[in-house]
C-alpha cells in the first residue's frame, strides 16, 4: 500500500470516528433536541457525492470512509426521528 493511500485511510478513519461520540451521547441520553436535522441531511448529500467521486476515480479510501460515515450519520438521523 502506498504511503498516500495509507494517509487517505487514516484520514477517513478519524473523520468517521469523529461521529461516534455523538451517537453514543444520543443513545445514552435519548435526546436529540440540540441536533440540527438539516445539517445531517446536507452532510449525507455531501458524503454521497464524495462516494460517487471516489468511485469515479477509483479511490478506496474515499469510498470506504464516506460510506462508513453515511452509515453512522443514518444512525444519527434515525435517532433524531425517534427521539425528536
Amino acid at each position: 500500500m502506498a504511503y498516500i493511500e495509507f494517509l487517505g485511510f487514516a484520514a477517513g478513519f478519524f473523520t468517521t470516528l469523529a461521529f461516534l461520540p455523538q451517537v453514543i451521547k444520543i443513545y445514552r441520553t435519548k435526546s436529540t433536541k440540540d441536533i440540527s436535522a438539516g445539517m445531517f441531511f446536507i452532510l449525507t448529500l455531501g458524503l454521497s457525492l464524495w462516494i460517487i467521486y471516489g468511485a469515479s476515480i477509483g479511490s478506496l479510501p474515499i469510498i470506504i470512509a464516506n460510506t462508513a460515515t453515511v452509515l453512522i450519520v443514518f444512525i444519527i438521523i434515525i435517532f433524531k426521528l425517534k427521539y425528536g
